[in-house]
């Protein structure tokens, strides 16, 4: 590891930080360095509030050596006008001569501008370091504005002998595999993400709320597949706690946080769910079931990541896990559950 890859990884670090509270912005760390020491750290902690290059910069004790320090930065600077000012203007009336940059911004406003107003200001500038570590990063902004469509997760867990459900329930209440860290866990996993899906079957069984109560964060946006609106009214997905998105071919007048979005359920619907997320400004969503609903983004091939929990009971027969095939990137044991994760190969 060379000298700036060193500075870039403490970016990434740094940025990680702000991992669900920075949408619709991307995740960004910055380090200003001084005779080989950092001087200055900051990363982008929310919309709205200072990004990562003006935390770093106002953290530097001593401005009068800004001019001969550098600044490391994950993703380019921005050079417009949103809810603050342009990160490369502040760069360049800083004096700092010498930027270095993990990769560059995939957004429109962006894309390449603020690294050209910083050459055109003399800056030294270096791109591409750690570029794939960085873009991976920013994996759901990066997919959200090249692909057009939000980074899906796909989440299930299955028993020792490969079933996701029972065939059926006593009682309208999830029927739990794993254990208490595992939960916990996947509360973590809701509270960085946009959204959450399930479909009608699991709305209806397990009573669903989808939110984040066993950890503390933002609750994500929640989206059910509800084609003939057959989902009880008093279910806890219609609580108005959290902005609800009905996916339907029988669209209602929009209630408290409730939005009915229409859908062509004689096509694709993999395609058409993912244009709807798009359009509401969704960067990332959780798919969480039922085994239908998550076997038809697996056939459409409209899925990055699969999260796996495997817990140790078994149900001798029920509804059967779906099926798929990716490149394994983990495996954690959590007391007796076991986590694979995957990505799409």
């Amino acid at each position: 590891m060379n000298i700036h890859e060193k500075y870039i990884k403490r970016c990434i670090e740094l940025a990680k930080n702000g991992l669900g509270a920075t949408y619709p912005n991307p995740l960004v760390g910055s380090v200003i360095v001084y005779k080989n020491k950092i001087i200055g750290e900051g990363w982008h902690q929310k919309a709205g509030v200072p990004h990562a290059e003006v935390n770093a910069i106002n953290s530097v004790k001593d401005i009068s050596v800004l001019k001969k320090s550098t600044i490391y930065v994950s993703l380019e600077p921005c050079s417009h006008f949103g809810k603050t000012p342009p990160c490369s203007d502040l760069i360049i009336a800083k004096g700092i001569k010498k930027v270095i940059i993990g990769t560059v911004d995939p957004f429109a406003e962006v894309a390449g501008r603020g690294i050209k107003k910083l050459m055109e200001a003399g800056c030294e500038v270096q791109v591409g370091i750690l570029e794939k570590e960085c873009q991976d990063l920013n994996k759901r902004f990066f997919t959200f504005h090249q692909k057009k469509r939000p980074y899906i997760i796909l989440k299930w867990a299955q028993t020792t002998d490969g079933f996701i459900a029972r065939k059926v329930q006593e009682k309208r209440e999830p029927v739990w595999i794993t254990n208490q860290y595992s939960k916990q866990l996947v509360h973590k996993w809701r509270s960085e993400e946009q959204a959450i899906l399930v479909g009608t079957n699991t709305a209806i069984a397990d009573n669903p709320k989808l939110n984040t109560r066993l950890w503390n964060g933002k609750n994500p946006v929640r989206v059910v597949i509800d084609k003939e609106l057959k989902i009880p009214p008093e279910s806890a997905l219609f609580d108005g706690s959290i902005k609800t998105i009905v996916l339907t071919e029988n669209v209602k007048k929009p209630g408290d946080n409730l939005v009915f979005e229409k859908l062509d359920f004689q096509q694709e619907l993999a395609q058409q769910i993912c244009e709807v997320l798009y359009r509401h400004n969704l960067q990332s969503v959780i798919i969480e079931g039922g085994a239908k609903t998550l076997q038809t983004f697996i056939d459409d091939n409209l899925w990055d990541e699969a999260r796996v929990f495997t817990g140790i009971s078994e149900f001798h027969e029920g509804i059967n896990a779906p099926r798929f095939s990716g490149i394994k990137l983990s495996e954690t044991n959590l007391e007796r559950d076991t986590l694979k994760i995957y990505k799409n190969d």
